[in-house]
């Protein structure tokens, strides 16, 4: 499948944020955008989509215009073989008591780790990202604090390291989901590989939009380690999934929007618990107020 990249430029993190946002909704829209200042000094910020179709190109022209920023620039990449690269360029990853890797480095598991074996494949979460390293650290966090939770659910779910993470650390089932049937599959079978098929269950759906979600709540954890876009969306139903003192564990959010993200949730009836900053990531932890 090709992907094609459009990349521009422009000042200040306000402007660069507010282009961002509206590149989330074009059509065809983006599968993923990203915000990031240039470390050189400049000043200017490069905002960047990643489209599995060719991008609306008077659409991104327009958008430069309004929003003050240079042309973007377009680019089709070549096909890679995504599975092999990550195999020999990834290294396992260490979070807290999780250790995350692939077979090829299973001689390497520490003992008295948490291992969690995920293999190269077309989904997101291998622990090397801030996100997902944001999140098993935050996971590790509640358990150190002494907090059991009893019914889990991993919203957009990717490999399902976060899922399995929570199974290692609690003998209790947890819901995942990914609105993405790739990373279904991709999560199942990481799931079978790490044997725990029995108490990790995967569902295609977006969110909560699933009868056995409906059916498996109140939870008193959900992790979304997703985008600032879903997680406000998602703020309504997450506070109607968790119960009373329950926690979420949030991520997929650049440092520049945990505020945003972080008030949306109080203004639902969470509580800030925990935020820690990972490079350009912010992992939140709330808690349901009574």
């Amino acid at each position: 499948m090709p992907t094609f990249t459009a990349l521009t430029t422009l000042d200040g993190q306000a402007a660069a944020q507010a282009l961002g946002d509206a590149l989330e909704t074009l059509d065809p829209a983006p599968t993923g955008v990203g915000v990031f200042v240039v470390e050189d000094g400049s000043g200017l910020w490069e905002v960047g989509g990643y489209f599995t179709e060719s991008p609306d190109t008077i659409a991104l022209a327009l958008l430069a215009k309004v929003h003050g920023a240079k042309d973007f620039t377009i680019s089709e990449l070549p096909e890679t073989d995504w599975v092999a690269h990550v195999k020999r360029e990834l290294s396992p990853v260490a979070a807290g008591r999780f250790f995350v890797y692939g077979a090829h480095d299973a001689d390497k598991v520490p003992a008295g780790a948490v291992a969690l074996r995920i293999e190269a494949a077309m989904a997101f979460g291998t622990g090397h990202h801030g996100t997902t390293l944001g999140c098993l650290t935050a996971l590790d966090a509640l358990v150190s604090a002494g907090l059991v939770k009893k019914n889990i659910a991993d919203i957009g779910c990717g490999t399902a390291v976060l899922a399995m993470a929570a199974a290692r650390v609690w003998p209790n089932p947890v819901l995942a989901s990914d609105i993405d049937a790739v990373a279904v599959d991709v999560a199942r079978a990481n799931i079978a590989a790490n044997g725990l098929a029995e108490r990790v269950h995967v569902i295609e759906a977006a969110g909560f939009d699933h009868p056995d979600f409906a059916a498996a709540a109140p939870f008193d954890l959900v992790l979304a380690n997703i985008l600032k876009g879903p997680l406000i969306a998602l703020a309504p139903d997450m506070a109607r999934h968790i119960s009373t003192g329950g926690h979420a564990i949030l991520s997929g959010i650049l440092n520049p929007q945990a505020d945003e993200v972080e008030n949306r949730y109080v203004a639902k009836g969470f509580k800030a618990f925990s935020r820690r900053e990972f490079g350009d990531w912010t992992t939140l932890v709330l808690q349901k107020r009574a």
